[in-house]
């Protein structure tokens, strides 16, 4: 699994969430130790692709 997004809030967490989840793509919450928010999205680096697709149709 590779660092995908670093979600800046709980309702950013779960806009990328569902994305994620009706994409097919498996994910984890990884916490961190700093940052603006502790936990950031990781997917597996084979699936970085076509979530990083669906992250920018997801912003149009």
């Amino acid at each position: 699994m590779v660092k995908f997004y670093d979600p800046k809030d709980e309702a950013d967490l779960a806009r990328v969430e569902a994305m994620l989840k009706k994409g097919g793509i498996e994910y984890a919450l990884r916490a961190t130790p700093a940052g603006t928010y502790n936990r950031e999205i990781e997917v597996a680096e084979e699936d970085v692709p076509k979530a990083e697709e669906l992250l920018l149709q997801d912003k149009r």
